[in-house]
């Protein structure tokens, strides 16, 4: 199946979570996802079943001002 990650396509099997998917994308914590725009707490990305054409938005605080 096909999901987006940060605007990006990758290849996803049937049956994957939102872990698995943050598995393919080189990011650190901290950060935040949400799916098809719904904040996903990191409680339950292992949970999170995916579905093909799903948008996924991984994001990284920035600190400052």
């Amino acid at each position: 199946m096909m999901v987006w990650i940060n605007q990006k396509p990758c290849e996803l099997k049937q049956g994957s979570t939102l872990k698995d998917a943050i598995e393919l994308v080189p990011i650190s914590p901290p950060f935040a996802a949400a799916v098809n725009t719904q904040f996903v707490p990191k409680t339950l990305y292992e949970q999170t079943l995916l579905n093909d054409n799903d948008k996924i938005e991984l994001i990284v605080p920035i600190t400052g001002g």
